[in-house]
């Protein structure tokens, strides 16, 4: 199988849906035109997750349909270049908005819808709607088959949820981000990567917009090669904090002939073992006062 290549679309927001759709579109032409398979937009692109120091009415005006047009352009545009595409938004749902990336095949299909589970509670995403469970796809591309999985920004904070999509299958993770990337959060995606067994393709926004600073990445999930006398570094690729199209090639045959062979991920695991992570009814330390089950 030839490598797999994941387009990461850092770019800033324009400040309107319609022109984010503009600039959206743009983007996804210029990342086929670099042979991209996938191209991935930062965390909800359709309002730039501009959210913070507004009126909550004020931005949960801004959600739209996950049938909408903003939604199905994307859709179209990617059976147009027959590229993969990952568009994010702050979706339409019931009561309150949820957090969303909608990732379509080379044909326009949809093949995955999910919404942030870990919402950032402790701040404006106390008003979104969460998502209630992690799914795998098998995604065709132009590069071929690949098993993806999607988790959003904070979900990154829980070594469960690569967990959970590494045990539904997953070979690749793709990561909407909106947040500072330093040196902890880097490291946290390097390490759902290398106990998983899995690739993380991680979008940012570049350091134009307020409280980011680009650094897109993708790490590849193979710390061990038998030519090499010593691990290597899984980070492919790392960008700068400015803004643009973010290229890394993704070699599956690779990782899955290293997933065959190595003891991290499923292999060894003792789950019986583990059944104090999922009981609730246990007062577990250090939990803040306004935690919520």
């Amino acid at each position: 199988m030839p490598v797999l290549k994941i387009a990461l679309l850092q770019i800033s927001p324009c400040g309107t849906l319609t022109d984010n759709l503009e600039k959206g579109i743009k983007y996804c032409e210029a990342a086929k035109a670099m042979d991209a398979d996938i191209a991935l937009f930062p965390e909800m692109w359709s309002n730039g997750y501009n959210i913070y120091d507004r009126s909550v009415n004020d931005w949960i005006s801004e959600a739209i349909p996950i049938n909408g047009d903003f939604v199905n352009t994307f859709s179209r545009l990617s059976k147009k270049l027959n590229m993969a595409i990952g568009i994010t938004l702050l979706e339409q749902y019931k009561n309150a908005p949820r957090n969303t990336c909608v990732l379509f095949d080379r044909f326009g299909r949809q093949k995955l819808v999910y919404s942030k589970v870990h919402t950032c509670d402790f701040g404006a995403e106390r008003n979104l709607t969460a998502g209630t469970d992690f799914y795998v796809t098998d995604l065709d591309t132009a590069g071929g088959n690949v098993k993806v999985g999607i988790m959003i920004c904070y979900d990154r904070e829980f070594p469960e949820s690569a967990r959970i999509l590494m045990l539904k299958g997953a070979e690749l993770i793709l990561v909407p981000n909106a947040c500072p990337m330093e040196i902890n959060r880097l490291s946290q995606l390097r390490a759902r990567a290398y106990e998983n067994m899995l690739a993380i393709a991680t979008c940012n926004y570049p350091s134009s917009v307020p409280d980011c600073n680009g650094r897109s990445s993708v790490f590849d999930g193979v710390a061990y090669l038998p030519e090499l006398t010593s691990s290597r570094d899984t980070c492919i690729m790392q960008a700068d904090e400015t803004e643009g199209i973010f290229i890394a090639g993704l070699d599956l045959d690779q990782l899955r002939k290293y997933r065959k062979s190595e003891v991290h991920g499923n292999a060894y695991r003792h789950p019986k073992r583990y059944k104090l992570l999922t009981d609730t009814k246990i007062q577990k330390p250090f939990i803040r006062s306004d935690y919520r089950k």
